[in-house]
């Protein structure tokens, strides 16, 4: 369903297609087959603007804009539509068959995901959303599906105590609540039920496979399969992130064992695995029980992680490191860009995030941030990851600019273990 966008179908501040560039893509989604979307709207901007001025407004809606993008293609992939139909308004639309039951869950937890708090001026704020669903009809074309969003849209504004609709005016089954997640996560767990996936990493120079990003997975026998940003929302309002990092190493790190031992393997953890004190400790013991070479290991760790609580993160870093355990920044760009972390500890990679990555083929400034950022990596004796590479042209700017290793769908999307070995052996 990609094709190319003119520089008039795209919206200025975001880089997200805009309204006419969601009415194309609708048009012809709706002619290939099966087309399902959903509007968001952002309630208390206007208070933001009021508040913080239009350029305060136009960085949260940055924000926002990165967020459904990340949530889009975690949860829907390369193939779903992200657009900026309005001011406040936002589309959302997939070519994938997805059930009704899992359309509206995917809405609240996208929901969950825009309301997070951002910081504007060193203030917390939340942006409220409500969300307009629909399913196509046959034939349905791109104006009049967003024609019916538009109408829901406004009843959701005259029933402020709900935050979604669908166009139909239908209702969801009883039960069918991201809330009810967490209580079934614990029995996904005890039932080996979450999966492990792995992002490839290739070598930008070479095109050789580097080693694969371990990515939970949890296919939900009524919701389908749930990425690993939303899954661990889901085990973080349950208390269970602890569990769930530690089911996720197990398995990556023994299915690892079975990787030429040229490769690498990265795992993600968070703000809630350090906070109880002995992440150092519990980490050291998976990576000894499994078996699995210390040197080979990268830990990735966003820069939320460090402001949650720097010296205990700094801690358990450098004592893993001693045993020869790598630390990789994630997100790297989208956050505080913390640079105390990058005098003070032991990091050995950058990961550029994928909105840096996105328009460095077509815009100057994209280009020059990144290029500056390879630059101060070098300088400080560190590899540069890119992530979310999806065309030639994004690759042949990181080659030029001299990054070091990328990862994305041009290359490979998520993988069993099995097949990292198929693509080593390529």
């Amino acid at each position: 369903m990609k094709r190319a966008l003119a520089e008039s179908e795209r919206d200025v501040l975001t880089g997200l297609p805009g309204a006419a560039g969601a009415r194309d893509w609708l048009d012809a989604a709706g002619r290939d087959g099966f087309v399902q979307a959903m509007q968001v709207s952002l309630q208390r901007l206007q208070t933001v603007n009021l508040a913080y001025g239009m350029s305060g407004g136009d960085l949260a809606l940055v924000e926002v804009a990165q967020r459904m993008a990340d949530f889009a293609l975690e949860e829907l992939g390369p193939e779903a539509l992200v657009a900026r139909s309005g001011g406040a308004e936002f589309i959302i639309a997939s070519p994938l068959p997805l059930s009704r039951a899992r359309w509206h869950w995917l809405a609240e937890a996208l929901g969950q995901a825009i309301s997070r708090p951002m910081t504007l001026d060193g203030e917390a704020i939340r942006l409220q959303p409500r969300t307009a669903l629909i399913r196509g009809l046959t034939g349905e074309g791109g104006a009049d599906l967003l024609d019916r969003l538009d109408q829901a849209s406004l009843e959701l504004l005259r029933s402020p105590a709900r935050r979604i609709l669908w166009a139909d005016g239908s209702h969801p089954a009883r039960g069918q609540s991201a809330a009810s997640l967490e209580a079934e996560l614990i029995g996904a767990l005890h039932r080996d039920e979450i999966t492990v996936l792995f992002q490839p990493q290739f070598d930008v120079a070479s095109g050789a496979l580097h080693g694969a990003e371990a990515l939970a997975r949890w296919e939900h026998p009524k919701f389908g399969r749930i990425g690993a940003e939303t899954l661990f929302a889901v085990a973080e309002r349950g208390d269970l992130v602890t569990q769930l990092t530690e089911h996720v190493a197990q398995r990556a790190l023994a299915a690892a064992l079975t990787w030429p031992n040229t490769l690498r393997l990265s795992l993600n953890v968070t703000a809630e695995d350090f906070a109880l004190g002995r992440f150092a400790e519990t980490m050291g013991a998976l990576i000894r029980n499994s078996g699995f070479a210390p040197d080979r290991l990268t830990l990735e760790i966003t820069e939320r992680t460090l402001i949650a609580d720097f010296e205990d993160c700094a801690t358990a870093i450098a004592d893993l490191a001693e045993d020869g355990v790598r630390v990789a920044l994630d997100d790297f760009g989208t956050g505080f860009s913390n640079f105390r972390a990058l005098k003070a500890l032991p990091i050995d990679a950058l990961k550029l995030d994928r909105s840096l990555v996105k328009d460095i083929a077509r815009d100057r400034r994209d280009r020059a941030i990144v290029s500056a950022m390879i630059a101060m990596a070098r300088a400080l004796d560190m590899k540069i990851v890119a992530e979310g590479v999806e065309t030639e042209a994004q690759l042949g700017v990181l080659r030029e600019e001299g990054c070091d290793i990328f990862q994305g769908f041009l290359r490979a999307g998520p993988v069993a273990a099995q097949d990292v070995t198929v693509l080593a052996e390529l």
